[in-house]
C-alpha cells in the first residue's frame, strides 16, 4: 500500500489586485522590499512562500471574503514580541489594524487588517509550528 504524498510547504500564492502600485506599497510595509518587480507583477517572500500580486481585469471589483474563494491570508509569528513588533511596524506605516486580540477558536493572540483591495490579512501567534490554530 503506498503512502500519499503530502506537500511540505506552499510554494506561491497569486493575488489579482486593483492597483499594483498601491498593493506594492502596502505589502512592502508588511513584508519589506519585494524580491522581484516588473510592470506586470510584484513578488514578495514570506519565508519560502512567494506572494505574487498582478493587476486584475475587473469583472466584479468588490472583494468579499464571504464568497467562495479566499477568506483571508494569515502570516505566522512565533512569539508575542514578534506580534508586538508587527503592531509597531503597522503603526509606523500608518496602517490601521485591529490591535492584538485573542482568537476564540485557538485561544491565541492575533491581529488583522485589510489590504487596499479589502482582502483580510492576519498575523497569528503560533509558538510551535506543529500546533493547529
Amino acid at each position: 500500500m503506498s503512502t500519499a504524498l503530502r506537500p511540505l510547504f506552499v510554494d506561491h500564492l497569486v493575488f489579482f489586485v486593483e492597483d499594483l502600485s498601491r498593493s506594492r506599497s502596502f505589502y512592502q510595509a508588511l513584508l519589506g522590499p519585494p524580491a522581484e518587480t516588473s510592470k506586470e507583477s510584484v513578488m514578495f517572500l514570506a519565508g519560502d512562500t512567494r506572494l505574487f500580486f498582478v493587476p486584475a481585469q475587473l469583472l466584479d471589483p468588490a472583494f468579499d471574503k464571504q464568497r467562495i474563494g479566499l477568506n483571508h491570508l494569515a502570516f505566522g509569528v512565533r512569539t508575542l514580541e514578534e506580534l508586538l513588533q508587527v503592531c509597531r511596524q503597522l503603526d509606523g506605516a500608518g496602517i490601521h489594524h485591529s490591535g492584538i486580540q485573542i482568537d476564540h477558536y485557538g485561544n491565541r493572540e492575533f491581529l488583522w487588517l485589510d489590504d487596499p483591495d479589502g482582502m483580510r490579512v492576519e498575523f497569528y501567534l503560533r509558538p510551535n509550528g506543529r500546533e493547529q490554530p
